[in-house]
């Protein structure tokens, strides 16, 4: 269940050139006009442009953590292959029903039996997308469980005792034990994604089971595991895309004609799409660049992109883009920003375990004046991990509110009034001990607040906030130490460790990007902060925080909110990670004769079955 982090982080390799822009190779008349008319008009060609560097790189559905992306899930996978289950409503952050595959699930049984009814779609293929099609995808989860990047032990699938289609197009799940509906359907069901019987083969030469085939090959598990192995070879071959019939069976709106392994990706519309609405567009296309500038170039001569984005650095450029036909438009995901904290090293591991020294990082974080200045004003504070922007039903007033607002002054005096004492410019513990006026368990006499922190390269925003926040550590007596890498960089060097593993070293990280909810949408805690889960970097790890989550699981009806806040409570006041703001991920700029783009998905999907032009 580990969700991705959000795509703006991307662009931390924007200045090496690897690509050219290939928006030059690309044109409509329509997509830059600048016309007030409204008539809408059937057809066109509307044009996408990737993130810098960001191309799609797979297109299997059941996706390893080495292959998960958000471009390869919402902006690629999910035009052709719809998951049960679909997200976002209006640009809100909560489940459509009218846009999903299934009608909503009922439980019973004490929440322990899932009863799921299919629409009765179509694939491209005229058959039904049916509760076989969900008995596929299962068995091919459950035999190649570790392969799926958002897989969490003990979790989905390995909470689901036992699973059958009743009936063409009802799919029946039993449970381990009773949950919380809100959260299964959010959390769990939303990684269900109807797979076609066209391909349940191990070879491309096998032929395709019927729905009854006693002897289909995803029957079994070494059965499963072939056919998975198949697939994952199939979908790296990543030339032959547009040209592989496994790729042409689709049920989303959208089919794909013609793809490039540097990401240049040209969609028609699938006919036999069962979704409303079906798409207008003729013809939709993503196109690659090498960096911020190259998209900048192009966008900004208003001729070859429909939907593209304002680099932050040229936003002083807003106007010039207008003038080419453009409008504004920042785009808000459902997310939260952090820096994590490495608890388990093994020299200042001690120290993070105090809750006044995370206090006293977080006042050294001014969110507001962040925002403001080295954002522009596009982007929100984080103040616990349940996100306030865009609307959705479950933040709090709690989380809307600084617990720990910015004081480098008060840091200081967290600080002195706990055993540290300022020796020339650095806070040295003077007085260790577990009592309340002393360093706290763990910490040793003259050890230091000299800290290490490695941020994401290439996005200068990161680089003013990091900067900043080690100016303002300093006026606390806090030494930080910063570094950059690029984003991947990052996380290799941010994961999960144990005090005596070389690659504990690390003690604070900042990729940029923070947290985006999807495809576990309901914010309830146990892929990032419940003891031992695989997203939890810096192995923080509370008695108190672990029965809160466990409570977001399991509480039903009008509890569940109750339980939810009651984690958001504990989690912005504990402080697991040093919150600080979230970036809108882009500044979207839309050509002013394309429609049905905004509100833009608060998960990040995009949605070309739903634009149009007009002239």
């Amino acid at each position: 269940m580990r969700s991705s982090w959000v795509k703006f982080a991307a662009v931390s390799a924007a200045s090496v050139l690897l690509l050219a822009a290939c928006g030059s190779t690309a044109s409509s008349s329509s997509s830059s006009s600048s016309s007030s008319s409204t008539t809408r008009v059937k057809g066109g060609t509307a044009y996408f442009a990737e993130q810098p560097l960001s191309p799609p790189t797979y297109i299997f559905p059941l996706m390893s953590g080495a292959n998960e992306s958000n471009v390869n899930l919402y902006e690629f996978d999910t035009l052709m292959f719809r998951n049960l289950y679909f997200f976002g409503v209006n640009g809100k952050a909560q489940i459509n029903y009218s846009q999903s595959l299934a009608d909503a699930p009922v439980y019973s049984n004490n929440n322990r039996t899932v009863t799921i009814r299919l629409k009765g779609w179509k694939w491209s293929n005229g058959e039904t997308v049916d509760a076989r099609d969900l008995v596929f995808w299962m068995n091919l989860l459950k035999a190649n469980r570790t392969q799926w990047f958002d897989y969490v032990p003990g979790y989905f699938p390995d909470n689901v005792v036992s699973y059958k289609a009743t009936g063409p197009l009802t799919f029946v799940m039993q449970l381990n034990k009773s949950y919380s509906p809100t959260w299964f359907t959010y959390n769990e069901l939303s990684q269900l994604v109807p797979l076609p019987l066209a391909w349940d083969k191990t070879s491309a030469a096998a032929p395709t089971p019927s729905a009854t085939d006693p002897n289909a090959p995803d029957l079994t598990t070494a059965g499963a595991q072939a056919v998975y192995k198949f697939l994952n070879a199939a979908a790296t071959s990543l030339s032959t895309y547009a040209t592989n019939p496994l790729w042409q069976v689709v049920d989303g709106p959208w089919r794909l004609t013609s793809f490039t392994t540097q990401g240049k990706a040209v969609f028609v519309p699938n006919t036999k799409y069962s979704g409303s609405p079906k798409p207008t567009l003729s013809k939709f296309v993503e196109l690659p660049f090498s960096s911020d500038s190259a998209e900048f170039n192009v966008l900004s001569s208003g001729t070859s992109i429909s939907y593209g984005y304002l680099p932050v650095t040229d936003l002083p450029q807003k106007a010039r883009v207008a003038s080419e036909g453009y409008q504004f438009a920042p785009w808000q995901i459902f997310s939260f920003n952090y820096i994590p904290l490495n608890y388990n090293n093994p020299t200042v591991g001690a120290i993070f375990k105090q809750l006044y020294v995370r206090q006293a990082l977080e006042e050294l974080v001014d969110q507001p004046q962040w925002v403001s200045t080295f954002l522009k004003g596009y982007g929100t504070p984080s103040y616990s991990p349940v996100p306030t922007v865009p609307p959705n039903p479950f933040d709090d007033s709690v989380s809307r509110t600084a617990q720990y607002p910015y004081s480098p002054t008060n840091a200081k005096k967290l600080l002195t009034s706990h055993g540290w004492k300022l020796v020339g410019t650095v806070m040295t513990c003077v007085t260790p001990g577990s009592a309340a006026n002393e360093c706290g368990p763990g910490v040793k006499s003259g050890q230091m607040m000299n800290f290490n922190l490695k941020y994401i390269s290439g996005l200068t925003s990161v680089t003013e906030e990091m900067t900043a926040f080690q100016s303002a550590a300093a006026q606390a007596g806090i030494k930080i130490n910063l570094s950059q890498a690029p984003f991947a960089g990052v996380i290799s060097y941010s994961a999960a460790c144990t005090p005596s593993q070389a690659s504990c070293s690390w003690q604070m990280a900042n990729w940029g990007g923070g947290w985006s909810y999807s495809p576990d949408y309901y914010p309830s805690g146990e892929t990032l902060f419940a003891a031992g889960a695989a997203s939890n970097n810096g192995s923080y790890n509370s008695s108190t925080a672990n029965t809160l989550i466990a409570a977001t699981l399991t509480a039903s009806g009008a509890q569940a909110q109750n339980a939810l806040d009651a984690y958001q409570n504990y989690m912005a006041k504990h402080l697991p990670v040093i919150y600080q703001p979230a970036p809108d991920v882009q500044l979207s700029e839309i050509a002013s004769n394309l429609h049905g783009v905004t509100p833009q998905s608060p998960y990040e999907y995009i949605t070309p079955e739903d634009w149009y032009f007009t002239k």
